[in-house]
């Protein structure tokens, strides 16, 4: 097998704004695998702010331990391959994941068969969310009604602002704009203390917001702190940043943290850890989402092909590829409103890069 790596910028068509950082470009590791005359595609996106790994590190580790462990396997050895790629390098889950997931779009691709077909799925179409930047109240009440004329019928708003009050009004005016039948989720990265989120959240309770759930609202090492939100109120509490593998899900459900995780391949290493987390979730009775980082057609394409074969309890979070003005490849995934389409070729469907 031959490894390739390609570093791509992909232009949004609106920057995206959370409590953490402004993006305007979705900046990947693209890796290409490739044996005869057939080629895996995997995706490495850049997260300082929630994986703390840079492009630079994810391609060494892809060109330097992650190749060299690899070495004298074949593409049908590909879980002996998936065992190397996870012992191959402490952390660096980004890379891991770019890895993984090729080899599993290259095995799908011999078989003839759609990654989802592969994972054991004939599901075609897999819903997503889709998730409006911070701003002000009206900005957001704007942007949550063409949300909805677009077709997409779950919203998540940025809160953890620092400023309850304003994370209140932004979230009642999009209510109020959007009326009674969307689901609003709410996402704080990582930006309330406990107090501040019981309050947050009760408040929202009394008033009849009809929040969905709210992700991750305290530091992602306050499991405590997560615990006794969990405790308080009655929306469900989804652990995000909490949870990159098994050790960190095991430790949310010891402490009875959340009530639901989200899995995403970046923060967990691929298709492969990425089943186990959900199938032990499943097993302690949490709910699940499926996520990704803001990435393209091909991590995007991974990870709803995942759920396509592992449903999730709750509607996914995968628009990351919709904020794209140009993606990085040509083929894969593509948007219809809240549905996303899986392609009916085999893998992942990316033919190669766009330019």
């Amino acid at each position: 097998m031959k490894i390739r790596t390609h570093l791509v910028s992909a232009r949004l068509h609106t920057p995206f704004v959370t409590a953490l950082r402004t993006a305007t470009h979705a900046d990947s590791l693209l890796v290409e695998i490739a044996s005869e005359d057939l080629t895996g595609w995997g995706e490495a996106p850049q997260v300082w702010k929630v994986t703390g790994e840079s492009l630079a590190g994810a391609q060494a580790c892809v060109e330097g331990p992650i190749t060299a462990a690899l070495k004298g396997l074949g593409p049908d050895d590909l879980t002996e391959a998936l065992r190397r790629i996870q012992n191959a390098a402490t952390g660096n889950f980004g890379a891991k994941a770019a890895v993984d997931v090729a080899l599993h779009d290259l095995a799908a691709r011999r078989t003839g068969q759609t990654l989802q077909g592969f994972l054991g799925s004939t599901v075609s179409t897999v819903r997503t969310d889709v998730t409006l930047s911070a701003g002000d109240a009206d900005s957001l009440a704007v942007a949550a009604k063409a949300r909805i004329a677009d077709g997409f019928d779950v919203l998540k708003l940025k809160v953890g602002t620092g400023d309850g009050p304003a994370d209140f009004a932004r979230v009642q005016r999009v209510r109020e704009a959007v009326g009674p039948e969307p689901l609003i989720r709410l996402d704080a990265n990582q930006g309330w203390t406990a107090r501040d989120a019981v309050r947050a959240i009760r408040s929202m309770e009394d008033a009849g917001l009809d929040i969905e759930l709210v992700e991750q609202p305290v530091p992602a090492a306050d499991l405590e702190g997560m615990a006794w939100i969990t405790d308080r109120v009655s929306t469900p509490i989804l652990a995000d940043e909490s949870v990159f593998g098994v050790r960190d899900l095991v430790a949310v459900i010891r402490h009875r943290a959340a009530d639901m995780v989200n899995v995403k391949l970046a923060k967990c290493g691929g298709l492969g850890p990425a089943r186990t987390l959900l199938e032990l979730a499943r097993a302690h009775g949490l709910g699940t989402v499926v996520g990704s980082m803001m990435e393209g057609q091909v991590g995007v394409g991974a990870a709803a092909a995942l759920v396509a074969a592992y449903p999730t309890t709750a509607v996914s979070d995968l628009d990351a590829a919709w904020w794209l003005a140009e993606p990085a490849v040509v083929g894969g995934i593509s948007y219809d409103g809240r549905d996303i389409r899986l392609p009916g070729v085999p893998g992942l469907g990316v033919s190669g890069l766009a330019v």
